[in-house]
């Protein structure tokens, strides 16, 4: 008996990452099958509606229903076995029967046997449907005409898959019924096998279309970054000139930043959602392992031509968008610091004036000061005569009341003086 060891608490996550690599299985197949796929694009209302109407289609056939929380779910009703999967924007639907016509395989597809009702009352907007038929290899093998025959006569791309187990064609249109269409043609293919197969193909179906919703974004706003790109050419040229006015200049550029971060802000998530379905479309491609059958182009040839222009035209928006941004922040700088300079040019020449205003002030204030001690000396001299005068009115002096103030007036001067400087000192010692 295995003794169990303890391990510490477990991560509030653990369980759910650990389970995560097992969250959307291949749906088990018996072979031959006809499936039926489709992809809905839906808004937050929509999404919260969903688990209501697949309860409706469970509670219809006595299924048990998902959970309320469950992002997948699969069940066997009446004649058709039901997958579907709930992504970040949008949900997938697949329709799986046994019920195959190897002769006309497109005849009678595995929604039809789906509630019409049910299916009229899907919330979303359809961006994928697709139609696919697995059937065994005839004992003399499909010739390319017979195959293009399936595809209403249309040119074929295909390969063969899965290290040579099947052959995979399809042509990448929408047929009348609205539904584009794939055949696979099973040489020696494992029912998990099938299922693998059969997943990819439509993911890849799935991904590229979704993936090119960024292309019409991308073939609007490449005029407005054209647009952009030559104001801030104009701007900056403007900026050289020494005669421009910079706070108007500024003020257009922070205008050109804005429209360009507005832009960025409502593409950003479509370009990087583009740029990370691509990759898993070429991952899928790389796991279906194709082998190209000659004349024929294989997914990979032909996606890579068709559907990687695109892609590097959303690719090269969204860098010209960057690239423009880092421009428009570099240019602000530098038009900021010649801001910041001139500011500072003016402050420097107000300071300037403000201490030539403060020396002119402090001169004239020592010119006041030597008349204020002339003025203190001539008003203390004539205290000084006008009290004399009254001495000799009064008999006690007998020396002129002129002489005596003239012999005052150095005396009176230099002590006036003398206290001037020191209370000079004195609010000196104060302020310090």
């Amino acid at each position: 008996m295995t003794k169990l060891l303890h391990i510490p608490e477990n991560h509030t996550q653990r369980f759910n990452l650990h389970n995560e690599i097992h969250a959307r299985p291949p749906v088990p197949l018996n072979l031959p099958v006809s499936a039926s796929h489709f992809a809905l694009m839906l808004n937050d209302t929509e999404k919260s509606a969903e688990h209501q109407h697949l309860l409706n289609l469970c509670q219809r056939f006595g299924v048990n229903p998902p959970p309320q929380d469950a992002i997948h779910f699969n069940a066997r009703f009446d004649n058709f076995l039901f997958h579907w999967e709930q992504h970040g924007e949008f949900s997938t639907y697949s329709f799986y029967s046994q019920k195959v016509d190897t002769q006309k395989p497109f005849t009678q597809s595995a929604l039809s046997y789906a509630p019409r009702d049910w299916l009229a009352a899907l919330q979303g907007k359809s961006i994928v449907a697709a139609h696919a038929v697995i059937i065994p290899e005839p004992n003399m093998p499909l010739t390319i005409t017979e195959i293009t025959a399936f595809f209403e006569g249309n040119a074929i791309v295909g390969s063969k898959m899965t290290g040579e187990d099947a052959l995979a064609f399809t042509d990448f249109r929408l047929h009348n019924d609205g539904f584009s269409r794939f055949i696979i043609i099973d040489k020696s293919l494992q029912t998990q096998q099938a299922a693998r197969l059969l997943q990819r193909l439509f993911e890849i179906e799935v991904y590229r279309v979704i993936a090119l919703l960024a292309f019409p974004i991308a073939q609007k706003l490449a005029p407005e970054v054209s647009k952009a790109e030559q104001r801030l050419s104009i701007l900056t040229s403007q900026m050289s000139q020494k005669s421009c006015d910079d706070a108007e200049l500024l003020e257009q550029l922070t205008q050109l930043a804005a429209e360009v971060e507005s832009h960025i802000s409502h593409s950003q998530f479509r370009f990087g959602a583009a740029e990370a379905y691509n990759k898993i479309v070429k991952q899928r491609i790389i796991d279906i392992r194709e082998v190209k059958i000659p004349g024929i182009q294989t997914l990979d040839e032909f996606l890579c031509k068709r559907m990687q222009p695109a892609m590097n035209s959303c690719h090269s928006t969204a860098k010209r968008f960057s690239l423009l941004s880092k421009r428009i922040s570099n240019a602000g700088q530098l038009l900021r610091t010649r801001v910041d300079i001139s500011i500072e040019q003016q402050n420097q020449a107000l300071l300037t004036s403000m201490d030539l205003r403060v020396k002119m002030q402090l001169r004239l204030q020592e010119t006041v000061e030597g008349l204020s001690i002339v003025a203190i000396t001539s008003y203390v001299v004539n205290l000084l005569h006008s009290f004399t005068k009254a001495l000799q009115s009064a008999g006690y002096i007998t020396l002129k009341p002129e002489i005596i103030s003239g012999i005052a007036i150095p005396v009176v001067l230099v002590i006036v003086a003398i206290g001037v400087r020191r209370l000079h000192k004195v609010i000196k010692r104060i302020d310090e």
